[in-house]
């Protein structure tokens, strides 16, 4: 039942018939849609999307950050694509090890890996687009050169995360007049601008070579940095296949590691073994499940995931069953468990892109710069901002995620993709940093347990076990909160997690549903 209470707060759900795109920004949902109907793939209409929103939402994405993607397309395989970033050839662990470094800085030049986004954007394109490089990139140069207005929660971001770019280099372009804009203002990056144009006529070359390439080894080189042009020249993305997991009879489908999407795929076969349909259940006990299983899955991510060049463990080993009952079998429904020990950074900015288009073809898209303004190092002449993903490495001697020269860290970007009897049904993802698989599980439940929509699966009320304390949103009532903390739980009161875009395909009616939820300034729109 798709329908909702018209008289309560919230949105419809998104209908379509011939395609649709789902984003956290209007203007990368318009510029998709307008690439859908102009007879683009699915695929041109995501690299559109993302390439906008590193223009207008600069804090979360752009040309300096990695993507993750699922391709489904109308009639072949699923397939996936790693375009996360290396280290470059000069890192040394045991160097930084011996300047006192316990962890990468979000700020040092040596947290920066090499972006792998503008390489997704024309591998996919090139691979599985039907428009020129030139026209799919079109409403971001135009954005990017004439100038954008700043959206809410755009400018509630940059209020909050400005520092970060408050160094000599970064300031003159993200805090214009010496603060962070508000909403409404117009902003233009015409270096970027430029960049962008770059990549339209020359595709990869015109960013991985030549000035490009050159400006940014040199600005972060001027800082310390031990990136060299032949870092960029030589990266490459990788093609890969999907990993999966069932979850009430649907396969849930994750990019393998060096993504946390084993971790989505751990949460949810534990919570399989659990009736979360039962009307028994409270909504404290779903929360306190769920803070339990990310709990058990999150420890096996911090242990295990790491570059796919450098993982020691079978899939089976983790995934099987007897591994997953280990697991759920430690789980009381009455108390918390033990804190896990995190030692990541805690990280939310991302943007996920879903788009489906006339012929079926499917896309499960992300792209991120990791932190707020990603390291905040900026290259000036080529409006590059570039990401911090380095800090996803260990700086512990024999960890299998312990940084190395030309070697990838752990990611947190995740998309997935959910499947039934052969049929691809809804590409989905869920932005927030360390949040996405817990994410990933409650959306999926909300809409397998609860009967919900697309759109109103995003607008529940979310929790997360992070770091020793149960975050909750200030819409879970207090009644809730107190029940979860008689069990254990150290309970805090936390802003928005995370933000959801999907797309349901009901193939027997020819009909697409979307959701785009109300944490962040997007939607979903079809035609």
């Amino acid at each position: 039942d798709f329908s909702r209470d018209f008289a309560a707060p919230g949105r419809s759900v998104a209908i379509a018939e011939n395609g649709m795109v789902a984003t956290s920004h209007p203007l990368a949902t318009l510029a998709g849609l307008d690439i859908l109907r102009a007879g683009g793939s699915a695929v041109d209409a995501a690299g559109a999307a993302a390439a906008v929103q590193g223009v207008v939402d600069p804090l979360m994405t752009g040309v300096g950050g990695d993507v993750f993607a699922i391709i489904s397309p109308a009639n072949g395989p699923v397939e996936s694509y790693n375009g996360s970033g290396t280290a470059p050839a000069g890192l040394d662990l045991e160097t930084l090890r011996a300047g006192g470094l316990t962890a990468i800085p979000e700020d040092s030049p040596h947290a920066v890996t090499i972006p792998g986004a503008v390489d997704a954007w024309c591998r996919l394109t090139e691979k599985y687009g039907r428009l020129p490089l030139g026209r799919v990139l079109e409403a971001a140069i135009g954005f990017a050169e004439n100038g954008y207005r700043v959206m809410p929660r755009v400018a509630h971001d940059w209020a909050n995360a400005w520092r970060r770019v408050a160094n000599p280099t970064a300031a003159q372009q993200f805090l214009p007049g010496g603060k962070p804009p508000q909403i409404g203002d117009k902003l233009a990056t015409p270096a970027l601008g430029r960049t962008l144009r770059g990549i339209a006529e020359r595709g990869r070359a015109a960013f991985y070579s030549g000035e490009v390439a050159a400006d940014i080894v040199a600005t972060l080189r001027s800082l310390g940095g031990v990136h060299t042009e032949a870092d960029f020249a030589s990266y490459r993305g990788r093609d890969t296949l999907p990993i999966s997991a069932l979850y009430r009879g649907y396969e849930l489908l994750e990019c393998p590691p060096n993504g946390q999407g084993l971790a989505a795929l751990i949460i949810a076969r534990i919570l399989d073994g659990f009736d979360l349909a039962d009307p028994r259940l409270t909504e404290a006990d779903r929360i306190h499940l769920l803070a339990e299983a990310t709990k058990a899955a999150y420890a096996q991510r911090d242990a295990l995931v790491a570059d796919p060049d450098h993982i020691r463990f079978e899939l089976d080993d983790v995934l099987g069953e007897r591994a997953i009952d280990a697991l759920r079998a430690r789980i009381d429904p009455r108390r918390a468990s033990e804190d896990t020990q995190w030692v990541l950074p805690d990280h939310r900015d991302t943007v996920y892109i879903s788009v489906v288009d006339r012929d079926r073809n499917a896309v499960s898209f992300i792209n991120s710069i990791f932190s707020s303004f990603g390291s905040g190092i900026f290259a000036q002449k080529s409006g590059v901002l570039l990401q911090n993903r380095g800090c996803g490495f260990s700086l512990q001697p024999g960890h299998p995620n312990a940084a190395a020269g030309g070697k990838r860290p752990l990611h947190t970007i995740i998309p997935a993709l959910l499947r039934k009897d052969g049929q691809t049904l809804m590409p989905f993802g869920v932005m927030g940093g360390q949040y996405q698989a817990t994410g990933h599980a409650h959306f999926l439940s909300q809409m397998l347990d609860r009967g919900l929509n697309p759109q109103q699966a995003n607008e529940q009320p979310r929790s997360f076990a992070f770091r020793g304390t149960l975050q909750l949103e200030t819409t879970i009532a207090e009644p809730i909160a107190a029940d979860l903390a008689a069990r254990g739980h150290r309970v805090a009161r936390v802003e928005p997690l995370g933000g959801c875009q999907a797309i349901w395909i009901d193939h027997k009616r020819g009909l697409l549903f979307g959701g785009s939820e109300h944490r962040k300034d997007g939607l979903a729109l079809g035609y």
